[in-house]
Order: C-alpha cells, then sequence, then structure tokens
C-alpha cells in the first residue's frame, strides 16, 4: 500500500527520497561496446541472437517487411497515429531556430548559423511493450531540423520481426533507416558504425538500465539528449480533485516499470486517504498489476503539505519528469513552477495525453535533472556556429584593445596576431 507522509512531521530524506536502481551494469556494457567496436556486424548477430532469441540473417528492416506491417496495422489506430504525428509536428514546428547576423557597424560582421546534424538515431525500446510514441516524439522533431538521415534501432521479437506498430509509426515519420538491434549493443552501433549500421552524430531515445548506461559511456564519441532514469509522476491536486482520477493517473507511471515512481502532493488528508483506498481498487485491474504494485509500494507516496503553495515548492524540489496541476485555475500557478520535463494543466489533462497525442514531447528529463535540463526538441537534433568579419579599417579601431587584452592575460602571441597587420603598409 501506498505510503503517506506528513510534509514536516517525516524527516525530508523520505520526503525527497528517489529510487536508485541497484543493478550495476557498467562492465557488462564496456564489454559489450568493446566487442561491437572489434567485431561490427558479427557481434551485433550474436548479441541479437543471445539477448533477443532471435537469429536474423539481416539487420536491416526492408521496404518490404515495412509496407507488410503498416498493411497488418488496424486501420483505426493508423488514423490515430497520423492525427498524434501531426500535433507533434505542429508543436514542433514552432521550435525552429534561425540563424542571424549583425553588421550594425561599418566593416563589421558577425553572426550565428543553426545547422541540423547529419545523422541521428533514434533508439526505440521493445521488450514488455512497444512504443510507437516514441518512433513519433523522436523522429518528427529530427525531421523538422533537417537531419539528412534520421535511423532507428529497435529489438526484433523472437521471429526476428519488428513489431508492426513501430514500423507504422516510422513509416509516417518519414524514417530514412530502422535497424533490428536493442540493448547496448545497438548504441554501440549507432555510436561507432559497423558494416551495416552507420554511425550517428546524436542517438536519442529512453532505454533501459543498459541502454542508459551505453550512452553514458559513449557520449563524447558522439552527442546523446539525456541519460533517462526510471518513469516519474507527481500530481500536485485539491480537495475538490477526484480521488479515482487521481489514482488512475498515478498507476499510469506506475505500470511502466517497477522502479517507476509515482508521487501526490496534496492539502488535503481527506484527498490523500481517498486515493490510497481507490489504488487499491484500481491495481488489481490492471494487466500490468504486479508492475504496478511493486511500483507504488516500493515507490509511491502521498506527500500531505499544510497548503498548496507548500505543495508546489515540494514539486520544484523533487523536480518530476511529469507534473500534473490537478487543482483550481491551474494556470494562477503555472509561473510558480520552476523545475518540470512537461506540465499538465487542470483536472481534465491526464499524463498520457502527453504520452501520445497532445504534441508536446514525451521523452523527458527524470531523476531531478528537470532543473537544468529539457525536454527532447527540435534543439537537439541541432547546432550552432558562429562567424566574424572585420575589414582591414574595422580591426584597426580595435587592434590596441585587443592587444591589451591579450597581455593582461599573458599571451602575447595573442596580442601579436591582432597588431601585426596595422604594421604592414
Amino acid at each position: 500500500m501506498i505510503r503517506i507522509l506528513k510534509y514536516g512531521e517525516v524527516a525530508n530524506q523520505d520526503i525527497f527520497a528517489r529510487v536508485v536502481p541497484e543493478i550495476d551494469v557498467e562492465a557488462t556494457v564496456a564489454e559489450i561496446i568493446d566487442t561491437v567496436r572489434r567485431e561490427g556486424d558479427k557481434a551485433l548477430y550474436a548479441y541479437c541472437e543471445k539477448f533477443d532469441g532471435a537469429k536474423l540473417t539481416s539487420l536491416l528492416v526492408t521496404e518490404e517487411e515495412i509496407e507488410e506491417a503498416v498493411a497488418s496495422v488496424e486501420p483505426k489506430f493508423l488514423e490515430i497515429l497520423k492525427e498524434a504525428a501531426e500535433n507533434i509536428r505542429k508543436f514542433h514546428e514552432k521550435q525552429v531556430r534561425n540563424s542571424f547576423i549583425i553588421n550594425d557597424q561599418d566593416g563589421i560582421v558577425v553572426g550565428q548559423k543553426i545547422i541540423p546534424v547529419d545523422r541521428a538515431g533514434l533508439y526505440v525500446p521493445g521488450g514488455t511493450a512497444a512504443y510507437p510514441s516514441t518512433v513519433l516524439m523522436d523522429s518528427i522533431p529530427a525531421k523538422i531540423a533537417g537531419c539528412r538521415e534520421v535511423v532507428i534501432t529497435t529489438p526484433p521479437g523472437k521471429d526476428g520481426k519488428v513489431n508492426p506498430v513501430i514500423l507504422a509509426a516510422a513509416k509516417i515519420s518519414c524514417v530514412d533507416k530502422i535497424f533490428k538491434l536493442g540493448g547496448a549493443q545497438a548504441i554501440a552501433a549507432l555510436a561507432y558504425g559497423t558494416e551495416t549500421v552507420p554511425k550517428v552524430d546524436k542517438i536519442v531515445g529512453p532505454g533501459n538500465a543498459f541502454v542508459a548506461e551505453a550512452k553514458k559511456q559513449v557520449f563524447g564519441q558522439v552527442s546523446i539528449d539525456m541519460i533517462a532514469g526510471p518513469s516519474e509522476i507527481l500530481i500536485v491536486a485539491d480537495k475538490n480533485s477526484n480521488p479515482r482520477h487521481v489514482a488512475a493517473d498515478l498507476l499510469s507511471q506506475a505500470e511502466h516499470d517497477k522502479l517507476a515512481s509515482a508521487v501526490l502532493v496534496t492539502d488535503s488528508t481527506e484527498l490523500a486517504e481517498a486515493v490510497q483506498k481507490e489504488l487499491e481498487v484500481q491495481i488489481p485491474q490492471l494487466e500490468r498489476s504486479e508492475i504496478a504494485r511493486t511500483s507504488i509500494d516500493k515507490n509511491g507516496k502521498i506527500i500531505v503539505a499544510p497548503d498548496l503553495s507548500v505543495a508546489v515548492d515540494i514539486s520544484n524540489e523533487i523536480a518530476p519528469e511529469h507534473l500534473e496541476l490537478c487543482v483550481d485555475n491551474p494556470f494562477d500557478w503555472l509561473d510558480k513552477i520552476r523545475h518540470a520535463g512537461s506540465i499538465f494543466m487542470g483536472r481534465n489533462c491526464p499524463e498520457a495525453l502527453g504520452d501520445y497525442f497532445a504534441g508536446p514531447n514525451h521523452t523527458l528529463p527524470t531523476s531531478g535533472t528537470a532543473k537544468f535540463s529539457n525536454p527532447l526538441s527540435v534543439d537537439d537534433f541541432v547546432k550552432k556556429t558562429q562567424y566574424t568579419y572585420y575589414t582591414k579599417d574595422a580591426l584597426a579601431r580595435v587592434a590596441d584593445k585587443v592587444a591589451f587584452f591579450a597581455e593582461k592575460e599573458g599571451l602575447t602571441a595573442h596580442a601579436k596576431s591582432a597588431v601585426i597587420r596595422l604594421e604592414e603598409k
């Protein structure tokens, strides 16, 4: 049963405690990465057979496989995927940045260029569930950014095939290539390249502990979006909230993973107790009840705060991946939220809207990193470069200042390079 903690009556370490995965995968992942670097495709085939139980003859998903998969998907779901893709596209198109130029001084031009990364690699998890939503959320911003090539890796089933809904989402998103690869070996292949899998410039997407560790280890060889931890939801709810709705929203994250964290912060003891009871009603009804039960019992908590202002302060300290504001007049509180991956406003905005359909991205910072990190966006798939141009007369106006600055840092060669051009007749 979920715990109820009264803020101010229990230690802050209990209020703000986080889930810490106990599994140590560093050495295992390092060995996998090294093997893929040395053996290339040979290692990928071997790991696919070992971990996924699939004996493949090709890593690349063919056009025929994609068309067959799309044809097998329920037409209603295809239409929903297309509508979700359009919502995601509209939202992310607003994120596009423009290059700029400044030339308001005679003889001087400075500016900044926005350039997409050449090739983006997207990891799409498999295993206990299929995530076509991740395909849409990760590939559409990359395409909007203008990446020359967008590739996906996702683990196959034992039959050697990729889940049809994954391929349908990839088709709708105009993904360029799809590879039957999962786990740390997929990250290694994207980071270093093999005979079949191209080396990418950036890797994005969620995954298990092995995937997260692999992204951590290849960072620097390639860019990554973030090191994702277990899923999180925090709900700030007042006394007028429906306990059935709040419990359902907590369970929407608890069913992800036994390590997932579901937290309610409320100013109402009555709501806290009602939600606690309602969770016990709803958990047995879930298909993934065992996972949800472990998550709620081990990592879930209900925090009773003296008022909503304190509840928001608690939320800001936790900096959750998903934050629901189930309160009257949620926009009155929006400016007070400083740290959250994505905010869901009011009583009719379950977090699942963001997972699938609304448009904002669902690849979000976890484990408190919302204090300094961002949701996945078009910005993740571009880089910036800057340029400077001075005429000889423009340089002459500032060369002595540049030299003086350089000498203050003890860098006389810097100083000389600024004034030497003025010595020439």
